[in-house]
């Protein structure tokens, strides 16, 4: 079975990519990912403050969320741009597949500058992380839509290699949003980028993180939004957030993914479930006589379906009558 796929340009050997995660944030940890089959590796992220820290550009103007101002003290600011392009150039020496850096971000600065440092250093494309969780009633939908189309545009122009955009669920029309970040020339988007989840300790009436990792039913968002969004776009997509078995794969290759980004999974079974995985796609695929990933990707797709009403308003139907 042929079970390479082509993410932005890239030929992956599989659609199996590790996402941005601890397991990604070490040049041994990488090669380990790739020794153990996947397709790609995308880095532990950046974030934004860690750069314009480094810069000298960080200010108390207000502008910066105070979890991050946290994590910034707690960490430690230290050589982080020259550790993290050592972190690529280095994971970059030790493997074969497609090293994607990531930078987690939620505004405009001097940070993007940063970009170009990476494509020098040898990055295969880059992934940016948009954190801007619509919670501030000053400031509306699209002007958080503003801001990441501005951060796009900013980063394509200064910059060769494939972009791709790891956006949330939180727009009024996730389509529309789409077709602007392909406007603006992105090459792939990630669907999606899953919240740090919180909960409360009602015992010591504090604040706490909720479930860290994913769980299996939380695939299902994607996959409706994944089938609607990739005869959109002209963008590859790369689905993430609960793809915990070889199943889940198949069922994001069905919808029109390119690929598939793993993180919790491999926290929770540990990094040879991608063996399992890959072998489990490969059995369907000779089960059901298809040769590569490419004569079967998309054949679920709403564009593809005989009914596309039921990826929206039939379902809702069916379920109502059920009750």
């Amino acid at each position: 079975m042929d079970l390479s796929t082509v993410y932005m340009s890239m030929k992956l050997r599989n659609p199996l990519i590790v996402g941005s995660c601890g397991l990604t944030g070490e040049p041994e940890k990488v090669k380990a990912c790739a020794d153990a089959g996947a397709g790609a590796v995308v880095l532990k992220s950046i974030f934004e403050e860690q750069i314009e820290s480094e810069l000298g550009k960080m200010t108390s103007s207000g502008n910066w969320y105070p979890e991050a101002a946290d994590y910034i003290n707690s960490y430690g600011m230290q050589n982080a741009v020259s550790n993290y392009l050592r972190l690529l150039e280095t994971s970059r020496n030790l493997v074969d597949i497609p090293v994607i850096p990531s930078i987690h971000c939620f505004g405009k600065g001097d940070w993007i500058e940063f970009a170009r440092n990476l494509e020098s250093a040898g990055a295969s494309a880059l992934e940016l992380n948009t954190f801007i969780l619509p919670s501030d009633p000053r400031r509306t939908g699209r002007e958080n839509e503003e801001i990441i189309l501005d951060i796009v545009s900013d980063i394509k122009s200064q910059i060769g290699i494939p972009v791709a955009v790891k956006i949330g669920s939180y727009f009024s029309s996730v389509s529309s949003f789409v077709r602007e970040l392909d406007e603006c020339g992105v090459d792939g988007i990630v669907l999606f980028n899953r919240f740090v989840r919180m909960n409360f300790d009602i015992e010591n009436l504090k604040v706490i993180n909720g479930s860290l990792l994913s769980s299996p039913d939380e695939t299902e968002k994607v996959l409706r939004w994944v089938s609607l969004l990739s005869p959109v776009t002209q963008g590859d997509i790369a689905s993430t957030t609960g793809i915990h078995d070889g199943s889940a794969v198949v069922k994001h290759l069905l919808a029109g993914a390119n690929a598939v980004q793993l993180s919790s999974v491999l926290y929770k079974s540990g990094l040879g479930v991608m063996s399992e995985m890959l072998g489990f796609v490969a059995d369907w695929m000779r089960k059901h006589n298809y040769n590569s990933i490419e004569d079967f990707q998309g054949k679920l797709s709403q564009k593809r379906s005989n009914n596309p009403a039921e990826f929206e308003r039939v379902q809702f139907m069916k379920t109502s009558v059920k009750a």
